[in-house]
């Protein structure tokens, strides 16, 4: 089969692999229709996501038609349609008995890799690196999704590929994301980063009650896309976010904060953020924090910051004086996922929301290597790509 593959550093190629397979009896294969690149997939391909190897099959963000079913697999059959969430479950554990997913204590091969890093293992992923279970991934014609019976949701009614793909990823992480804000009807909500989660954590703060979502970016099509979901918007490359928030929240700071941005800020211009990039270009450091620290000093007393963008190691120069001094709620973590399949599905029958709206760029997945270059330089307005395999 054809699959986006990793070969190293900023070198993914679309290349023959072997083709997925029944591995447990809980398996099925899906014949991938759609599949997206994701920003973290960014930081694989940048380099900053330690244990991949030359070979490894990218891609988090799948749903397809299942074609092959495990023998003790009860919920699907042949034909069926699935989005496929990115974190791994087993729904035996006790983290998956709470709901918790993305900790999930079974489904990571590897967990002691990823212990010795973190202390404790979270759940699998797809495509996402040896220390997160090594499992190939979505960008793929077919895919091998373990734990069937808990994991994908099937699509019984006949909404296209592009409203429910994103069930896979980014729009229960960016749902998430407002949750863990804690949210009060009335707030105002600053969002940091418009990309793919940024977009769905505005829309989803405003379903969740807020007054008014302020959202932070640099790229024009970005802040025009989170305009047109009802947000404000500060372009950072022009104006000094901390002064600019001040000002609009009359010397309080935003109620709620939210980094959808993760590792690989830009922060243009200011110091901490050229420290960042200077100890990261020669492998000193693998997070690039600014994003954090400037939530944490924006944010009001009492506030609550939420980091749905993805973290890989120690971050220097955190500000956690700030933080504690103020009073500060910090919340994170990967999505369950699992947890929000059906009820953002229902939001999306009912035509709360169409997901769709976010995608720039379809192609074929043959042009995959391209489109991740695209997509890391911001260029041709590229905010989404759906590859079709």
């Amino acid at each position: 089969m054809r699959a986006l593959v990793w070969h190293g550093k900023g070198d993914i190629r679309c290349d023959n692999v072997p083709d997925a397979r029944i591995e447990n009896d809980g398996d099925i294969i899906l014949r991938i229709t759609a599949t997206a690149i994701c920003g973290s997939d960014l930081h694989l391909m940048d380099g900053y996501q330690p244990t991949m190897q030359k070979g490894d099959i990218l891609g988090h963000e799948p749903m397809g038609e299942v074609v092959e079913v495990g023998p003790k697999v009860k919920k699907w059959k042949m034909g069926d349609r699935a989005v496929v969430p990115f974190t791994i479950a087993c729904g035996e554990c006790w983290f998956c008995e709470h709901t918790f997913f993305s900790c999930c204590d079974r489904s990571n091969p590897n967990a002691k890799i990823a212990a010795k890093a973190m202390g404790h293992s979270p759940a699998g992923c797809f495509g996402f690196s040896h220390m997160l279970g090594g499992y190939a991934g979505g960008q793929a014609e077919y895919l091998r999704v373990p734990y069937a019976d808990v994991g994908p949701i099937k699509i019984e009614s006949g909404l296209p590929d592009e409203k429910v793909l994103f069930l896979s990823d980014i729009f229960p992480t960016g749902y998430m994301a407002a949750e863990n804000a804690e949210i009060e009807p009335g707030d105002t909500v600053a969002v940091w980063g418009c990309g793919p989660v940024g977009q769905f954590a505005i829309r989803s703060a405003l379903m969740l009650g807020a007054g008014r979502v302020i959202a932070i970016d640099m790229v024009p099509e970005r802040l025009a896309l989170a305009e047109a979901g009802k947000a404000e918007t500060i372009n950072f490359d022009k104006e000094d976010v901390y002064e600019r928030l001040q000002e609009m929240t009359k010397g309080r700071g935003p109620d709620r904060c939210i980094d959808a941005v993760g590792c690989e800020a830009h922060g243009t211009g200011s110091f901490d953020a050229v420290l960042d990039k200077a100890k990261a270009a020669v492998m000193l450091a693998t997070d690039r924090a600014h994003v954090l620290r400037q939530a944490i000093y924006c944010c009001r007393k009492q506030g609550t910051v939420s980091v749905p963008g993805v973290y890989v190691g120690m971050i220097d120069k955190l500000p956690f004086g700030a933080a504690m001094n103020k009073g500060l709620t910090l919340r994170m973590g990967q999505t369950h996922v699992q947890r929000y399949l059906q009820p953002l599905l229902a939001k999306i029958q009912a035509g709360e929301i169409d997901p769709s709206f976010l995608i720039t760029h379809r192609r074929p997945l043959e042009e995959g290597p391209e489109l991740y270059k695209t997509f890391r330089d911001k260029e041709d307005g590229c905010i989404k790509v759906v590859l079709k395999p």
